[in-house]
Formats: C-alpha cells, structure tokens, sequence
C-alpha cells in the first residue's frame, strides 16, 4: 500500500472491536516507526506505554479516563491503549545524544573538532536556553511527529486508532508508575475497526487556500487541479462526509456499543474527575 493512500485512509476510527485482540507485531511495528522519528537534537524524549486490556492489571484498567469530551466510550472498548508521554530527563541528556550524532558522521567532517565544538559552544548554548526551548513547544512537536508515523503504520497494518488528549492523568499516572519528569501527551486508542473504514467520508476542512500562503501570510499558495485529481484518483482525497449510508451505521453502532445518541455524555464523570484531581492538589499543597 502506497503512502499517500495510507494518508487518504487515515481517519479517526471510534468504534473498534473489543473482542478482537491486536496482534503485538502489529503494536511493535507502530512503536519502532515512532523510535525513528526525528527529534531536535537526537533528545529522542517521546515514549509509551502500551495498555493492553486483556493483560493489564485491574489498576491501571481502573485508573484509564472516564471520557473525553466526545466519545469516550472508546477507552472502554479498545483493546489496546498507548499512552504517549514525553520524558523531560532526555532532554536534559541532550548533550551525549549530540554527541552520538558526531559518532554516527551526521554532525561534522573532523571528529575532534565536532566534538570539542559540542562541549564548548552548542551543549552550553542548549543549556543555558533549555527553558525556553521547552516553553516554545519543539519537544511536543517532534512527539507529534513520532505519533503520525505510527499511526500511518497502524493504518497500513488494518488497524483504526483515534487520538484522544487525558483529562485529570494524575491517577493514571500513579497506576503506570510514570516518574515525575514525565508528562502525559495523548492517548491513543487502537484495535480493529468495527465501521467502515472511511468513517463516514472526509470530515470537514478548512479550504486550502485559506490555511497555505506562498512568500507571504495571506497571498494563497496556488493549488492546481491537475494535483488534487492525481491525489483524488490515489485515493487520498475522498467523499466529503457524510456518506449516503453513515446515519444507518451509527444507528447500527449505537445499539451495539449501547450508547446514547449523544457524544459527551462523559462530561459530568469528566468535571467530577477534574475537580477531585483539583481537591487533592489542594490537599497536598
């Protein structure tokens, strides 16, 4: 399968089949496509844990959300959960993994040289700059990056997936075992999709034109038509939503899952949640 049709068929998939196990070769294929992402400096600081639900302990089980704002039924029904977080110890390593780098022949001509440079001005410069480069967010954008590779993976395996941000994390925290200097960025729920694949058709998007500029802000980068058919034909480019049958298959998923005909019915267990998170930072400050 081409890449661009895996970018076409990327869509997020809620309903996924909960008596389904997914295979662990397939879980691995997402994790080592995120391990070869690139990273600033080689710091590397994006990991996860992997919640299986056939496996995991009842702990951690219980200590998954509630909900999110839309469809949280699907951390109680994927087989497999992947909590993606970020470690803030490697970047404080930042340091030795540059100087992997020189060793590796992608920094440098003369060994000696790219080293000594390392030591004297760039690793003192990062440092000196480190609170500043975690509050511009290039860390959580190379995670981003490590996250779409193994979801295009996912994809290209048969898997749906659906990236969901973690509401009051702390107990989910304590459940992992996650140290301090690591912060939760988003998990992803992934198993077999139980709806078609196309989930109901392309959801809507902001014309091209009005999010891409050529040279300067707000002087359109031209799109040619010749491209989008090529993209159209390659199947990257699909039906806009809704298809003709969607509303017959989310009937039919809801009486399946059992769900309200709402999405978000999981606010009020979300609120309780955050708010009982709030209380214990209170009690502990």
């Amino acid at each position: 399968m081409e890449l661009k049709e895996v970018i076409g068929r990327r869509r997020s998939i809620r309903f996924l089949r909960p008596y389904r196990p997914v295979e662990r070769e397939k879980i691995q294929k997402m994790l080592e496509a995120a391990r070869l992402a690139s990273f600033w400096g080689n710091v590397q600081a994006l990991d996860a844990v992997v919640v299986e639900r056939a496996t995991a302990p009842q702990d951690v089980l219980d200590a998954l959300p509630v909900g999110t704002a839309i469809g949280g039924f699907q951390f109680r029904m994927a087989p497999v959960i992947i909590i993606w977080f970020i470690n803030w110890n490697r970047v404080r390593e930042q340091g030795s993994r540059l100087h992997e780098l020189v060793e590796a022949g992608a920094l440098g001509v003369s060994r000696e040289k790219s080293h000594q440079y390392l030591d004297e001005v760039l690793i003192p410069f990062f440092d000196s700059a480190m609170e500043g480069i975690k509050d511009r967010g290039i860390t959580e954008t190379d995670c981003g990056q490590g996250i779409a590779q193994a979801t295009l993976v996912a994809y290209e395996e048969g898997l749906g997936t659906c990236v969901l941000a973690a509401f009051a994390g702390k107990k989910l925290r304590r459940a992992l075992r996650m140290p301090d200097d690591c912060e939760i960025l988003l998990l992803q729920t992934v198993g077999y999709p139980a709806e078609d694949p196309l989930a109901g058709g392309q959801r809507p998007k902001l014309p091209f034109e009005q999010k891409f500029s050529l040279n300067r802000v707000g002087e359109p980068f031209p799109r040619d038509p010749a491209v989008v058919d090529e993209l159209t034909r390659a199947g990257m480019l699909c039906e806009t939503a809704p298809m003709p049958y969607r509303q017959e298959e989310l009937r039919f998923l809801q009486t399946q899952y059992g769900l309200s005909e709402v999405f978000g019915d999981e606010i009020p267990g979300l609120i309780q949640a955050t708010v009982a998170e709030a209380e214990e930072d209170k009690r502990s400050g």
